[in-house]
């Protein structure tokens, strides 16, 4: 059952500040990467207010998506009512066993999300779990290398390590996401470490640089890598633990 979430609090902020307009570099990648999807079914998970949902059934593929924050599905249902894409929203914490009912989709699609949930393992057995043989996982994420620059938080805490993984809140002037809501930082290694796990095998890479006006307002920052997009294949179903 999904419980009380980090975004409840700042939902109109966050549907205000990322519109339906998909041209950031990084959402332009992950559906890059994804590829075409019409008549597919697709599962986005962590789906906030439904930007990328929305894009995804405007596209024409059959959509369902899940997120742990009821204020932010409420803004994403409030726009399937004005206008109907065909979209199914869940409330459920993707994470937990019991919020996978043994459906089976194309492809699994996460925009930004992997770091808001604070259990990654359970976050991406449901995303393989929900995955056909052969259907693939996009995702993207603030890069694991990004350190950061003047005013901006990287994807660890300025005074930290790189390899010191946790939850943590930024406190760069111009993040004003992740100042309110934090997120977990895990190392280049953890993320692909845990999807070959689960049967996610990395088969494409993007860094897509970041828009000219934030480079032009970052200049320090926009020296390093600043996004990653991955697109996984599952392979299979991976074999029970041993126990």
């Amino acid at each position: 059952m999904a419980g009380v979430a980090r975004y409840d609090d700042i939902a109109d902020f966050y549907a205000a500040g990322w519109t339906d307009a998909i041209e950031d570099p990084a959402s332009a990648s992950l559906l890059d990467l994804l590829g075409p999807v019409a008549g597919r079914r697709v599962l986005e998970i962590a789906c906030g207010h439904g930007r990328i949902a929305r894009e995804l059934a405007r596209r024409g593929a059959d959509v369902v998506g899940a997120d742990i924050s009821a204020a932010l599905l409420g803004k994403a249902e409030a726009a399937e009512r004005e206008i109907p894409l065909g979209i199914r929203y869940v409330h459920a914490d993707v994470s937990l066993p019991d919020s996978r009912d043994g459906s089976r989709f194309d492809a699994v699609v996460c925009s930004f999300g992997l770091s808001d949930i604070d259990d990654l393992d359970g976050a991406v057995a449901g995303a393989a779990g929900a995955l056909r043989a052969g259907g693939v996982f996009v995702c993207s994420i603030l890069h694991p290398c990004f350190p950061g620059g003047r005013e901006v938080s990287g994807s660890w805490p300025g005074d930290g390590r790189y390899h010191a993984e946790g939850w943590w809140r930024a406190d760069g002037e111009l993040s004003t996401l992740r100042r309110q809501v934090g997120a977990n930082h895990r190392t280049l290694s953890t993320y692909v470490n845990t999807l070959r796990r689960h049967g996610l095998w990395v088969d494409g890479l993007a860094e897509p640089e970041p828009a000219r006006e934030w480079a032009d307002r970052r200049p320090d920052a926009a020296r390093f890598p600043v996004f990653l997009v991955m697109r996984c294949v599952k392979i299979g179903d991976p074999p029970p633990a041993e126990g």
